[in-house]
């Protein structure tokens, strides 16, 4: 089979041009035209010579995702299934807000850490995204909709710091100026606290936002509620993520706000006290609920409760009013396992 060119870094593709006897320079122009132009193959990329064109033609090919479905929700959301060359679906959604328009991003298929509260770990495991499968996503959003994409956040199906190498290979794609051209600053990676991908992240020269899904204070229940605690310490999520404040940027924190589960006052006060001194955001995500899934929202009281105690630390607090929640296309709803009855195809 031919190899395909999707999944050739830039520095690669340069190599590749040199090893043919042409001049780096027409890797980038390759480069550009399968991430920025959309190029499904050879003959539209008039900037290259004929020999280059039919040279690459019979030894390469140029092979992504396919969308097998588009659903929309009245906010605005869209989630894309989106199919691999293996046949494996995935789920990537496009939100837009006023000037910011977001692609969320999976880097896996299903997930591995079966939090209880996360319908995506009802799917289990399959496999790692590869880099251009990770950066494909938000191409194809991109080629779908013609909107440009200012922000992304990798927040889907997956954790991505258990795929931590072709996570941050993606994110190069995504931030290269002849790539997808998407700014470091406006790229969040959210982890639920991995170790070892904290530290590769933090060695790198990647300056990404951390966004870290801490959402139960008590260790305890953290380890009940997100398995991935027993091998993750929560102490050392913590000092990880007070370096990557100092030394990148600022931290946020994710809490997702579960009905009578980590909603007490209490558990404000814990959270306070577990952050202190963190230059960090708190970032209140009410539950959006799934029908497999036994967990409720709180009511607004006692969501308002929670945000006003909050407001009175000296951290940022922001409460995120999920889109998409009518399509299962929120926070922790990924997981196209299930049909819904809801969802409309466009």
């Amino acid at each position: 089979m031919k190899h395909n060119l999707k999944g050739t870094s830039l520095a690669q593709m340069r190599q590749l041009m040199t090893d043919h006897g042409h001049a780096p320079y027409r890797g980038d122009q390759i480069f550009q035209w399968i991430w920025q132009k959309h190029a499904h193959g050879f003959t539209v990329m008039t900037n290259l010579s004929k020999d280059i064109r039919v040279l690459f033609a019979e030894q390469y090919r140029i092979c992504g995702l396919t969308v097998s479905d588009t659903i929309s929700s009245q906010d605005g959301a869209v989630k894309y299934m989106m199919t691999t060359e293996d046949n494996h679906t995935i789920e990537t959604v496009f939100i837009t807000e006023e000037k910011r328009t977001t692609v969320c991003v999976s880097t896996q298929v299903g997930c591995p850490l079966n939090c209880s509260f996360c319908a995506t770990g009802l799917m289990g495991f399959t496999r790692n995204l590869r880099a251009y499968e990770i950066a494909d996503q938000v191409r194809t959003v991109q080629e779908k909709t013609g909107a440009r994409i200012t922000n992304i956040v990798l927040m889907g199906m997956g954790e991505p710091l258990l795929n931590v190498q072709e996570v941050l290979a993606a994110l190069e794609i995504c931030c290269a100026p002849n790539g997808l051209g998407i700014s470091q600053r406006h790229t969040t990676l959210s982890t639920a606290g991995i170790i070892d991908g904290m530290k590769t992240l933090l060695a790198s020269s990647l300056k990404v936002k951390l966004a870290v899904s801490l959402n139960f204070p008590d260790v305890k229940m953290r380890t009940q509620m997100m398995p991935v605690t027993k091998s993750n310490p929560l102490a050392e999520v913590l000092n990880l993520a007070r370096a990557y404040s100092i030394r990148k940027s600022m931290v946020t924190f994710e809490y997702v706000l579960i009905d009578r589960i980590n909603d007490r006052i209490q558990d404000a006060r814990l959270l306070l006290r577990l952050i202190k001194g963190i230059r960090s955001k708190i970032n209140l995500i009410p539950y959006n609920p799934h029908p497999r899934l036994p967990y409720r929202r709180p009511d607004e009281a006692r969501i308002a409760r929670f945000h006003e105690y909050l407001l009175d630390s000296p951290h940022t607090v922001t409460l995120r009013r999920s889109k998409g929640q009518e399509i299962m296309a929120a926070c922790g709803q990924l997981c196209h396992l299930l049909v819904h009855s809801t969802e409309a195809v466009s």
